[in-house]
């Protein structure tokens, strides 16, 4: 039986990946170089500090350090969601459902802390989770499950009774990893990839859960 209900937060509770992807182009086209917005879409879900590294060994560039380039990210994500974030569909209403049912609410995201409380402000949800973890604390960030697994102990719900709602692949194998059930909700041009298969429901958006599926995913 499914016990808690963790949320991932870009992409799931608001459209915010679009926003990473601004904010890595614009401070990387600061740094003179140039990263197209394919290569930035297959870091969807990594931890911004690791994309960072990532992209220093394919293009080491003079100038300020990685950490420093990180802060730049950080800074310009945030400024982003507190001027055009919004909830994404069904955000409320899933929340409520689950809720009704008993489960635990908590949210895993590779974002860091100053972006969570970033986005809690902006669409008010302060209140509606029990744990939020961050996998800026974290040895490895998604794809590995140490945020899920993290997120579960803090919850007391052992792993494989909790089920995680995901917009990214890596996401999505980070949960699965950690031997949880999964919902995915891909963004409209991933909505195809075959790769998410793997989840256990794929939706277009929340605002589509209906009890049918709250009864296969049991």
């Amino acid at each position: 039986m499914i016990e808690a209900a963790i949320f991932d937060m870009d992409g799931v509770l608001l459209d915010s990946e679009p926003y990473w992807r601004e904010a890595l182009m614009r401070v990387m086209a600061g740094l003179g170089l140039t990263v197209s917005e394919e290569r930035v879409v297959a870091t969807m879900g990594i931890r911004v500090d690791e994309v960072i590294d990532i992209l220093y060994e394919q293009t080491p560039w003079d100038g300020p350090s990685q950490a420093e380039v990180v802060e730049r990210v950080l800074a310009e994500v945030t400024r982003l969601i507190r001027e055009r974030g919004h909830p994404l569909p069904g955000i409320p209403g899933i929340i409520y459902a689950f809720r009704q049912k008993g489960l635990r609410i908590a949210l895993a995201t590779s974002s860091a802390e100053r972006v969570i409380e970033a986005v809690l402000d902006k669409l008010d949800l302060h209140d509606a989770f029990e744990v939020t973890c961050s996998a800026e604390h974290e040895a490895y960030g998604k794809p590995h499950p140490a945020i899920y697994l993290t997120t579960a102990e803090r919850l007391g719900v052992p792993p494989t009774r909790c089920l995680a709602i995901e917009d990214s692949f890596n996401g999505l194998l980070a949960a699965k990893a950690a031997k949880m059930k999964t919902i995915a909700v891909p963004e409209a041009a991933l909505q195809n990839d075959p790769r998410f298969v793997i989840a256990d429901l794929k939706l277009r958006q929340l605002s589509d859960f209906t009890p049918a599926h709250w009864a296969q995913l049991q």
